[in-house]
């Protein structure tokens, strides 16, 4: 046991563990049936060579931080196995998530061929390490024995590309740069002086139009698979292939899910909990306050997947909650546990847009509506929230954004108690605008007694003719889903609801002419009303608990 393992360990929570020599295979090769061979790394504690196995399957790098991560858990009797997914870090093929759903069964059926593998495994990885858990749960596998889950989807369409029906510009670019220096088969110093490369080449393809040559703008080449991104902007064939949600009724291993407040996998997140749930799987949830992938190495995650592996590979029941569900509640800073989720509420409680920018739990009386111009060629920026890009992410002070000309704003009075939300939160909208191709963006805030607005949670919306349909005076009326909360609004502060007409970088801005995502350069400025009168009450829905 080194220096660095223990404080690893000591940094991750994990008691010390008993002094035993860990070895290390580096690039076993696991053939798949089309004659593809995918590298991979094993750790495992020299006494103890058919040790439980933890499976973790990956489109980034299998050394740096596995090296002082894997020997932790291998320190304390699992054999932890690393493995490049195709394209990735001298695996051959080219990536592609489609893959995943043969590759991951591939895999198993190599590992048991294995003179080392004893029988008993578990899963364990966030992001795109959950999604190849997903992919693998329609495979009959009686070996696995739990899987612990942080931040990962099971589809991808609507969880990570096209949310709201808007594209996910910023992440998706951010996780272009970070992959795709791996698909090459360069030396470890290569690959990080790509990536590199790539981060100072990504603020070239964020502000880039047409955006097909945004990944040529980022990394000096154009990626199959972001034009497929681009290609693909409706739900289809391409996005079918990657959606994993039709096999979770048969995961029969039982799953520790992990997820943030801040990160963008979160709403698909808790449609999964409610899916294993349904399916009568066993599942457990935790929801801390986290941007994404934040979460996995905090102590209060990993401790809770650490005894989730130690249940169910070991039969070592000891520091298992019996709720269902824990998480933090933001503002108040402190954990709750839950019976399940969503916490029956009664129903949410409505909050009016008033005239002179007010927000009130009484209807608003007749008023004219509010009015902005989104130009594209100036778009609104984003500012914190869920995005791929930790420092910059989750909450920020939203002052100087709502400060700006193309930012409404709508703002309670102080509060004379506390006030605390759990659950789902949208926001009723009514609108006009003078195009057919148009986004808006709405995002709940919470103002302290400073003046200092900090971001909850926010939704988008992407309109197109007849979508939603209009009335005979051109309104529409929108229903926008926001972002889960828990969250308590204390005493003194005031809760304040923003209207806008996009998040750029985070999402592409909305150019206004419904010509092909990939290929428009053209720009329309959007003069856009927000109506707040009886006929017309738009409000947020608040689950105040």
């Amino acid at each position: 046991m080194s220096l660095i393992t223990r404080l690893v360990a000591s940094r991750l929570g994990l008691p010390p563990a008993a002094r035993r020599p860990v070895g290390v295979e580096r690039d076993l090769v696991a053939p798949m049936p089309d004659g593809v061979r995918l590298l991979a790394d094993r750790y495992f504690p020299r006494d103890d060579g058919r040790a439980p196995l933890i499976l973790m399957r990956s489109p980034y790098d299998r050394r740096g931080v596995w090296d002082y991560f894997a020997p932790v858990l291998a320190e304390r009797g699992y054999q932890v196995l690393i493995q490049s997914t195709r394209g990735t870090v001298g695996s051959g093929g080219d990536f592609d998530p489609r893959y995943e759903a043969d590759d991951g069964p591939a895999t198993i059926e190599w590992i048991r061929r294995q003179p080392w593998f004893g029988g008993r495994m578990a899963t364990w990885g966030a992001s795109y390490l959950g999604y190849v858990q997903w992919a693998l749960a329609g495979a009959d596998v009686p070996e696995w024995k739990a899987a612990v889950i942080q931040d990962g989807p099971s589809e991808m369409y609507h969880a990570f590309f096209y949310h709201g029906g808007t594209f996910g510009l910023g992440n998706a670019l951010r996780w272009l740069v970070s992959v795709y220096p791996l698909d090459r088969r360069r030396s470890p110093l290569r690959r990080i002086a790509g990536q590199v490369g790539a981060l100072r080449g990504l603020r070239r393809g964020i502000a880039h139009l047409p955006l097909c040559d945004a990944d040529r703008m980022s990394l000096g080449c154009t990626v199959g698979f972001f034009q497929r991104w681009l290609a693909h902007e409706e739900l289809d064939e391409y996005w079918a292939a990657m959606d994993q949600r039709g096999r979770m009724s048969l995961l029969a291993a039982p799953v520790d899910l992990v997820a943030g407040w801040y990160d963008f996998f979160l709403p698909n997140t808790l449609a999964n909990y409610a899916a294993l749930r349904e399916a009568g799987r066993r599942v457990r949830l935790l929801i801390g306050p986290w941007t994404h992938g934040a979460g996995g190495f905090s102590r209060e995650a990993f401790g809770e997947s650490f005894a989730w592996l130690e249940a169910h590979l070991k039969d070592e029941p000891i520091g298992l909650r019996e709720a269902p569900v824990r998480l933090f509640v933001t503002g108040a800073d402190r954990w709750v546990e839950l019976d399940d989720w969503p916490p029956p509420v009664r129903a949410p409680s409505r909050w009016y847009l008033q005239p002179d920018g007010g927000l009130a739990a009484n209807l608003p009386p007749d008023s004219p509506p509010d009015r902005y111009r989104y130009d594209p060629a100036h778009p609104t920026p984003n500012v914190g929230g869920p995005i791929l890009a930790a420092r910059a992410g989750g909450p920020r002070d939203n002052r100087r954004l709502e400060g700006r000309a193309d930012v409404l704003t709508y703002t309670g009075r102080e509060l004379d108690r506390d006030l605390e939300i759990v659950g789902p939160v949208s926001v009723e909208l009514w609108v006009r605008s003078s195009l057919g191709h148009t986004d808006f963006f709405t995002r709940l805030c919470d103002v302290h007694p400073n003046g200092r607005s900090v971001n909850v949670c926010d939704g988008i919306i992407r309109l197109r003719p007849g979508r939603p349909a209009a009335d005979a005076d051109g309104l529409r009326r929108l229903l926008l889903e926001l972002w889960p909360a828990a969250h308590q609004f204390r005493r003194g502060h005031r809760i304040r609801l923003q209207v806008s007409g996009g998040v750029h970088p985070r999402f592409a801005r909305n150019l206004g002419t419904g010509e092909p995502l990939a290929t428009s350069t053209t720009m329309r400025a959007a003069d856009q009303e927000v109506f707040h009168d009886p006929k017309h009450p738009s409000a947020v829905l608040l689950p105040i608990r």
